[in-house]
């Protein structure tokens, strides 16, 4: 940094030495913080994985018993009355300023779009447990949108951390260090002037 070394610029240079420390401890939170909402995040996404894997096997078991008692032809036309599902909303909210989604609930009570005539239980189960797959597959969604947003950031917020931990806060010290031992050297050298000119005197 080339400053000259004088007082004003020597009080300029704690005030940046200041701000650079209190921005290293903010950032440092801001990091710490999101990496905690993150690890919470990927918990959730396991719990929600092994959900998911439970209720597809038991919508597919249902399929299976479904195809065997009504027939596969008859149960796959039954599925082309089934509507899709298109009403999916989300919000976003903040965690330290980084907007991650959070998907509203979906609906997971069941209105058969087909009759009960040649239909039984295993059908109702299957479109019952396909119904929550759906609702845990958006939630998952949701999860992992919000981690890699996240990861982001918290990459983004190290470098940051980094640079003033290691480059900025050591140059600003280094340069208050060293305007410091210029001032008191000069002011050494201008007392020992002042006196030897009132010997002289």
């Amino acid at each position: 940094m080339n400053i000259s070394p004088t007082k004003s610029n020597l009080l300029a240079t704690k005030r940046s030495l200041i701000f650079a420390e209190e921005g290293y401890t903010l950032l440092n939170r801001k990091r710490n913080v999101l990496i905690r909402e993150m690890m919470q995040l990927i918990d959730d996404a396991r719990e929600v994985q092994e959900s998911i894997e439970t209720v597809f096997k038991q919508a597919y078991d249902g399929l299976q018993k479904a195809n065997l008692s009504i027939g596969i032809e008859y149960v796959e036309e039954l599925g082309f009355s089934v509507s899709e599902n298109d009403d999916l909303s989300f919000r976003l909210r903040s965690v330290m300023g980084v907007e991650v989604p959070s998907v509203d609930e979906i609906d997971e009570n069941i209105e058969p779009a087909y009759g009960f005539f040649r239909t039984n239980s295993n059908l109702d189960k299957a479109y019952k447990a396909f119904k929550r797959a759906l609702s845990l597959i958006a939630h998952l969604s949701e999860i992992e949108t919000s981690v890699y947003k996240l990861a982001m950031e918290i990459k983004k917020t190290q470098r940051r951390v980094h640079a003033l931990e290691k480059v900025l806060i050591p140059q600003y010290k280094s340069l208050v260090k060293f305007i410091e031992s210029y001032i008191e050297e000069t002011e050494r050298d201008d007392f020992f002037r002042m006196k030897m000119l009132k010997q002289r005197r």
